[in-house]
């Protein structure tokens, strides 16, 4: 098999043992048709020599990838579900692939499915997905990573010739499995479940192997100062991913324990959306009903996530020290939030006092103005440099209000950032490369119609696009 001489793989996870996984077997499917294979990251793991047909027989019918783990691992877990505790989750239509490592970073990677079948923890599901679903996620994890955010990748997407039945689109639709690159899928419900059933020598065990496998920096003198280190990086993580996501504009929507992981990634994206204008109180997912996973309450639904995590530690770790991280919380989100917010326009870091003027006067001037979210950035990225670039915005008009003046002082106060790539042809356009809600039913309806790819692969080429300029042309 073509693999490069490079590519590294592993079994890791299985060395953790029964009691935090299932052996499990992929579904046969019908059609193995490739819709979408990451090229730019199968590079940087060694997996770019596949041919399509050998792409397809490891990501559609999973023959394993040598030297990695022999067969799928259905992950073990629990969560809340929208603040109600679910005892019965776990990996219910995917299952741990792979694992390899980041031939840039060294870093070890995991790759699972979604939507690969049935497993112990599928309960009355089918253990689909379907290929709408698989395109959304696609979409998303293109359009995170291009905004700055750390976020799994989508590695494939293959159609597989089933018809499913679902409540939420037209019936019957297609079906997919999709396979995602992130760095790990240990989750914060990975550590509930072992609580639950009062399992702390178990507790103990993952710890010391999210430690040694993915943190191996915190590695210290087992006691309270290891599980303290761990927590403490976790919320970290967790603050950063919260706050690229409030400054790229996106709502999650499903912000349950399940779906937070420790090593930070997001991932596992299902009702998402991006704001179209700010509003705190904007919703992705129908059956939110309350809105508890609203735009604005993403950081507030993250710290008490973490509170979850917390708990599960409590059996290895001193309560109040453990308190004192969380309450540091939002000091750890609220530095991840300027930086952010400094990365998104292109600035160099001043004074604390400068960035938080800067902070407190776009994001009041967002909230009043409801100019479109994504073309703010876009028109000042580069601060002053791309001053007469924004005015010839189609937004100019509200940057010519009184209500713009101060947020034009304190862009001013900030240099750009060296190696900014201003001259790139995607700042030569009048709009942004955007993801809102109608343009993803737009890109889905002539693959539904008529089998037409032309806009999905368009999109994909735009987004690619939008990357590189915000990368420094790179």
């Amino acid at each position: 098999m073509p693999l490069t001489k490079n590519f590294r793989p592993s079994s890791a996870h299985s060395t953790l043992g029964e009691a935090f996984f299932d052996e499990v077997s992929p579904a046969e499917f019908p059609k193995h048709i490739l819709r979408f294979r990451n090229d730019r990251w199968a590079q940087r793991v060694g997996l770019d020599t596949l041919t399509d047909a050998e792409w397809i027989e490891h990501f559609g019918r999973f023959a394993p990838l040598p030297d990695s783990l022999p067969e799928p691992l259905a992950l073990r877990y629990h969560g809340h579900q929208f603040r109600v505790y679910n005892p019965d989750l776990g990996d219910g239509r995917g299952f741990l692939f792979a694992q390899l490592h980041d031939l840039q970073d060294g870093r070890l990677l995991d790759l699972a499915t979604k939507g690969s079948g049935r497993t112990p923890w599928s309960r009355t599901a089918d253990g689909r997905l379907t290929l709408k679903g698989g395109v959304r996620e696609v979409l998303a994890t293109e359009m995170l990573e291009a905004l700055g955010v750390d976020t799994s990748k989508s590695f494939s997407l293959i159609e597989t010739g089933e018809e499913l039945m679902r409540g939420d689109e037209p019936s019957p639709t297609r079906s997919s499995v999709l396979v995602r690159l992130s760095h790990s899928h240990i989750r914060i419900g990975s550590f509930q479940r072992l609580l639950y059933l009062d399992q702390y020598d178990n507790i103990r065990r993952l710890l010391d192997h999210t430690i040694s496998t993915y943190m191996p920096h915190l590695s210290r003198d087992a006691g309270d100062d290891r599980a303290l280190a761990f927590f403490e990086e976790v919320c970290r993580l967790v603050a950063t991913t919260g706050a690229n996501w409030m400054l790229a504009g996106f709502v999650h929507g499903v912000l349950n324990t399940d779906n937070i992981n420790v090593t930070g990634e997001s991932f596992d994206y299902g009702p998402w959306r991006f704001l179209p204008v700010l509003d705190p109180a904007f919703t992705a997912a129908y059956f939110d009903e309350t809105g508890l996973y609203a735009y604005g309450r993403q950081p507030d639904t993250l710290l008490w996530n973490l509170t979850r995590l917390a708990e599960c530690l409590l059996p290895i770790a001193e309560k109040s020290k453990l308190e004192d991280i969380l309450r540091g919380f939002e000091v750890a989100f609220q530095q991840a939030f300027n930086a952010a917010m400094l990365r998104r326009l292109g600035l160099a870091p001043q004074s604390e006092e400068a960035t938080l003027a800067l902070v407190r006067s776009v994001w009041k001037f967002l909230i009043e103005s409801k100019m479109p979210f994504e073309q703010f950035f876009f028109d000042w990225h580069g601060g002053r440099a791309s001053e007469s670039r924004a005015a010839a915005s189609p937004a100019a008009e509200f940057y010519a209000a009184e209500s713009f003046e101060p947020v034009f002082a304190t862009i001013a106060a900030h240099r750009p950032f060296d190696g900014l790539a201003l001259d790139h042809r995607y700042f030569a356009r009048s709009t942004p490369c955007t993801m809102l809600i109608d343009e993803v039913e737009a890109l889905w309806k002539p693959i539904a119609d008529s089998d037409d790819w032309s806009a999905f692969h368009a999109k994909l080429t735009d987004i690619a696009l939008m990357r590189e300029a915000y990368s420094g042309g790179v």
